[in-house]
């Protein structure tokens, strides 16, 4: 069993960079070189007669801009792609370092000890829940969850190509922050997985032990549960309809509650990983949103209410 589990939340946010990557070089200018052909005759300069209005030429060539002025295409392409690159990076570092500060901010602490007590809670019930599920037809359940991630991720990917389109631009902020937030949460998801090393329920001696791998496809946290959440809750704050947020929130479900019946992750790994995700998704979505798209942004509005959107 151990040989069919996918390790989807860390190929698709490596293919999500690689896109980032690719869109950020396709802002380029565009280079033509223009070359002389050797079998065209030469020039005859005694030929040449100079027109009548000769006088009229140097204005003509004061309204041509400076040659000096006009910057080289391939050069310039660099550093704006450069620039664009280096804007990206800081605002991850910008996210990241928001993000570890969240949890001590005062309106926090009560959701910080929500999710303390409760993994806490369910640590301690790990076993007792695992022995009391049933471990057969953990194919299906497996089957189940690629089916709900893969549709979840494919409405997402449809969205931010939707969101190339000038005029879509409420799209195509989703689509970004998707991205961003998918690599938000790969670069807390990876040193949580390297730090607890948790043996999963088939492996081991079957107690879910910790420090026991030095990899990224471990049991703790879990990382369905962790990457489909945060993909539902900033599809859910960018369209806040009852309808979408009732779609996004179930395939998270969905996949959070198969992978744990397929005996892929304990109780607690999947509590703790979508409480991550939901975590991590509101903090990016709420920080980098734009305020004129009809959302949830900078506040915050239960997911059964329709949004309202004050008159501009």
């Amino acid at each position: 069993m151990s040989q069919e589990r996918l390790r989807i939340p860390i190929l698709f946010v490596t293919l999500l960079i690689t896109t980032i990557s690719a869109f950020g070089q396709g802002g380029s200018t565009l280079n033509l070189a223009i070359q002389a052909d050797p079998t065209l005759p030469a020039l005859d300069t005694a030929r040449l007669t100079l027109p009548d209005n000769l006088g009229a030429l140097p204005e003509a060539a004061e309204a041509l801009p400076d040659a000096e002025a006009l910057p080289d295409s391939e050069d310039s392409s660099q550093p704006e792609r450069h620039g664009r690159v280096g804007r990206g990076v800081r605002r991850i570092m910008h996210d990241q370092k928001n993000l570890y500060l969240a949890p001590f901010e005062p309106h926090n602490l009560k959701w910080d000890a929500l999710v303390l007590i409760g993994t806490g809670a369910f640590l301690a019930a790990d076993r007792h829940i695992e022995n009391n599920i049933s471990h057969a037809r953990f194919h299906a359940y497996q089957t189940t969850s690629n089916i709900a991630l893969a549709g979840l991720a494919g409405s997402l990917a449809g969205v931010w190509l939707y969101g190339f389109k000038p005029e879509h631009q409420h799209a195509r902020e989703t689509g970004l922050l998707e991205i961003e937030t998918l690599i938000n949460t790969f670069l807390i998801y990876t040193p949580m997985q390297l730090i607890a090393g948790r043996q999963r329920a088939d492996e081991g001696n079957g107690h879910g032990d910790f420090l026991k791998h030095h990899s990224l496809n471990t049991s703790f946290p879990g990382g369905h549960a962790m990457f489909t959440w945060a993909m539902a809750s900033v599809l859910a704050d960018e369209y806040p309809k009852p309808w979408a947020r009732a779609l996004s929130y179930s395939a998270a479900f969905t996949v959070t509650f198969s992978r744990f019946m397929a005996r892929d992750h304990w109780a607690s790994d999947m509590f703790l990983g979508s409480a991550l995700g939901i975590a991590i998704a509101e903090n990016t979505f709420h920080a980098n949103c734009n305020p004129e798209f009809e959302s949830q942004c900078k506040h915050h509005q239960w997911w059964w209410k329709p949004m309202k959107v004050p008159a501009q």
